[in-house]
């Protein structure tokens, strides 16, 4: 049974457009699974569903002749002359040449697409060349809390705000329930198995399924142990400022060569860096980025880190769809963690006091940030302070 995520809400726009749909994302996400629901809610019989992991399906579409393609997909089904004609491909990046034949078809025969797959294996300048104007895309992540409560079967709906609304025994019931999402994250699979052992197995296999496929099959590096090297580390450095000498020295590796793998991690989302909000105050930092991790749940499984890293990380998970992300820091070392889109700042805090309150106030007036939370773990009898379990 089919269970509706969020980013729905977004392609509904594009149900009936022109563009391809590039669903893209982290491995394990659900790209497959929302893709094959797309092509079931897709008003017309004139469609076509294909896994180009398949290699017999890759073969239809091996030919620099692109009406031989087009008499393929007629055999298989297609009628061109008709009004209305999808083509839902997944796992996109197992066929490089694609991108153009999707451009000739939207141009020639107003196909539309529904694409999946890791945009980083194009390469997001390329694709955006060749499909300019032709494409929407659309980020694919592992669940939030809402979603996570949904894919488990609760029927429970946070408040966005506490006000004093939130009483104990509901923080009780929704705390539990999102210590299980901190610990365990938010891929779909993970969420969905019963034991604590099968949530453990689904987390390793995800990460060997990633390694597998992106570093080793995928990417062209020959030391495919110094990025696994890399992921670990930077596991146990979530929530930090990246040190890119420290990380180079310690994995023996240039900083050139860091900063690549840097950018292949954050590119193929399994890591996200958030750079410092830039504003006139004389005392901010304006130097590193800090790493997150796409999912908490890794990071419990491979490594150890502080419960305050890993509480800000799956608050991370809740925020990132919501648009660019930014911190604010001073040199003092008083800051906030996530800024949203340039207008809301998020402040996450295990237990609040009124202290806590009156910086992220201070902060907040600082540079101008009129919309702000206060983000705690555990309870709080002050009114202002808001739950991650509210995002």
């Amino acid at each position: 049974m089919f269970k509706e995520r969020e980013i729905l809400t977004s392609l509904q726009p594009f149900f009936n457009s022109p563009e391809a749909v590039f669903i893209t994302g982290m491995r394990r996400t659900g790209k497959t699974t929302l893709l094959k629901y797309l092509y079931t809610k897709y008003e017309s019989k004139n469609k076509l569903f294909m896994d180009l992991e398949n290699p017999i399906n890759r073969k239809y579409f091996e030919s620099d002749n692109y009406e031989k393609i087009k008499s393929s997909l007629e055999i298989l089904g297609l009628d061109f002359n008709a009004n209305k004609i999808a083509i839902f491909l997944d796992e996109i990046q197992y066929f490089k040449s694609l991108p153009s034949i999707v451009k000739y078809f939207i141009d020639t025969y107003k196909v539309k697409f529904y694409l999946t797959g890791p945009i980083h294996y194009y390469s997001r300048k390329q694709f955006d060349e060749s499909l300019a104007g032709r494409k929407v895309i659309f980020d694919l992540y592992p669940l939030t809390f809402r979603e996570f409560l949904r894919f488990k079967g609760k029927k429970l709906n946070p408040p966005t705000s506490n006000n004093g609304s939130i009483s104990k025994p509901i923080f009780d019931v929704l705390s539990t329930m999102f210590e299980e999402y901190i610990l365990f994250g938010g891929f779909p699979e993970v969420v969905l198995k019963k034991t604590i052992e099968e949530k453990k197995h689904a987390l390793e296999d995800i990460f060997a399924s990633f390694f597998k496929f992106e570093v080793v099959q995928f990417s062209s590096y020959r030391k495919s142990e110094a990025i696994r090297d890399l992921m670990l580390l930077l596991m146990k450095k979530s929530c930090q400022r990246i040190d890119i000498q420290k990380i180079s020295h310690e994995l023996n590796i240039s900083r050139a060569t860091t900063y690549e793998y840097l950018r292949f991690l954050e590119d193929s989302y399994f890591i996200k860096t958030i750079r410092p909000f830039q504003s006139n105050h004389a005392l901010e930092i304006r130097k590193a980025a800090r790493v997150y991790i796409c999912d908490s749940g890794l990071i419990n499984q491979f490594t150890r880190v502080p419960e305050e890293y890993l509480f800000q990380n799956a608050v991370f998970q809740n925020l990132q769809a919501k648009g660019t992300l930014q911190y604010y820091e001073r040199k003092s070392g008083a800051g906030i963690h996530f800024i949203v889109e340039e207008n809301k700042g998020f402040h996450v805090v295990l237990h609040p006091s009124r202290s806590d309150l009156q910086r992220i106030k201070r902060l907040a007036s600082e540079i101008n940030l009129d919309d702000f939370s206060l983000l705690a773990k555990h309870y709080s009898d002050f009114e202002e302070v808001d739950y991650a379990f509210m995002i």
